[in-house]
């Protein structure tokens, strides 16, 4: 119980840094009862991705072949102030949808927090939170990216404190 506490303190630190109007608190429950979840909000500015051809056989609707990797470094904003970036790299797992399965680390003050998310149409996608760093290290949970275009989108992370957070 010990260690939920800390964790707990030490997000709400982080988060009472970063800036309260963008990164709130909510008064969700976890699904096992143990800590509350905490909500972050950033606003994103897309980078444009780098294209790692892999595949010679190319889908002649989206250019993409299977196996084919894309890279990006994203900004995020809180109140109109750089507060973190993200960094990520996705896989074509099917080259005619234009899909692919993606990792990601989004850097903030106090740590990192990793996710993985499938990438494609539509504009929203829904990423598993797997793990994090420093203050984030018990982090667990879910978010929401939505892309309003190539340039911007938002990005939403529920955070759930896991029960057993290492010191």
């Amino acid at each position: 119980m010990r260690n939920v506490a800390l964790t707990a303190v030490a997000i709400a630190l982080v988060l009472g840094l970063v800036g309260a109007g963008s990164l709130a608190a909510a008064p969700d429950r976890a699904a096992s009862g143990a800590a509350p979840a905490r909500t972050l909000r950033f606003e994103v500015r897309f980078s444009p991705f780098s294209l790692v051809p892999v595949n010679p056989v190319r889908d002649p609707n989206t250019g993409f072949g299977l196996g084919d990797e894309l890279t990006f470094h994203d900004l995020l904003f809180a109140n109109g102030q750089q507060v973190g970036d993200e960094g990520g790299s996705c896989v074509i797992i099917d080259a005619g949808q234009a899909l692919a399965s993606c990792t990601e680390v989004i850097r903030l003050p106090g740590g990192t927090i990793a996710a993985q998310f499938l990438n494609g149409p539509p504009a929203d996608k829904q990423l598993a939170v797997t793990g994090g760093t420093g203050a984030y290290r018990a982090a667990g949970g879910e978010g929401t990216l939505v892309e309003f275009g190539p340039e911007t989108g938002s990005l939403t992370l529920q955070l759930l404190a896991l029960a057993r957070a290492a010191d």
